[in-house]
């Protein structure tokens, strides 16, 4: 009942679930929320996606607030990814000041559905925790340093 998907030929759904980072960063920008700061750069949420989708694969990453939330406040170390789309507001906006009070890096970027297909679910998720592994640990400290370099919010 609720696939509509198929209406649309293969192709461009394809199109949405890969390319849409190079494609339409610029309209994606438009919807994101005003507390979405640092935002990424079209580059680094590319590079982003792609630790999520390798961290993804060996289950190392945290995805969704509550789950995030619980591991921040555990102490858990990683680069918290963001959904600048999201909304309501008020349903994430303290895992920035969360992250800030233990030193965890984080980043929005533009789509939580970009987010979400990275992390390989078919869901949008407005946040993730990459955790570090040796397997990806080039491609997540690349991650982390432009991470850390983006300025922070006043």
């Amino acid at each position: 009942m609720g696939k509509s998907k198929k209406e649309k030929p293969e192709g461009e759904v394809e199109e949405e679930t890969t390319g849409a980072v190079e494609k339409s960063y610029g309209e994606l920008i438009v919807n994101i929320n005003p507390i979405a700061q640092p935002l990424a750069s079209r580059k680094l949420s590319k590079k982003l996606y792609k630790c999520v989708k390798k961290a993804a694969k060996l289950k190392q990453i945290r995805r969704g607030v509550k789950e995030v939330q619980k591991f921040i406040n555990k102490g858990e170390k990683g680069i918290v990814v963001l959904a600048g789309d999201t909304l309501p507001i008020d349903v994430y906006c303290h895992l920035p000041i969360m992250c800030e009070d233990r030193s965890l890096p984080y980043a929005y970027i533009p789509s939580k559905v970009d987010l979400g297909s990275s992390a390989g679910s078919k869901r949008p998720t407005c946040v993730i925790l990459i955790k570090p592994h040796e397997e990806y640990q080039e491609a997540y400290n690349e991650c982390l340093e432009e991470v850390t370099v983006l300025p922070k919010p006043l």
